[in-house]
């Protein structure tokens, strides 16, 4: 039973991960100016692929420990 629970576990972190990193490269996209957004909009796009990054790097942390148990 704490096999199948890791394995949930593992694979909910890894949609996670793989979510928050699709963001932040869209975020990333519209900070370098790749788009017709304003500079505050760019900036706070900037915000957000940082914090986004920091979302992906704590689920595929976590994804890695469930695979790991």
């Amino acid at each position: 039973m704490e096999t199948i629970k890791n394995t949930v576990n593992q694979a909910t972190e890894s949609i996670q991960g793989a979510a928050s990193g699709a963001s932040k490269e869209g975020n990333k996209e519209i900070a370098k100016g790749h788009t017709d957004a304003s500079l505050s909009t760019r900036a706070t796009a900037a915000k957000d692929a940082v914090s986004d990054k920091m979302d992906e790097s704590k689920h595929n942390t976590k994804s890695d420990v469930y695979a790991n148990k």
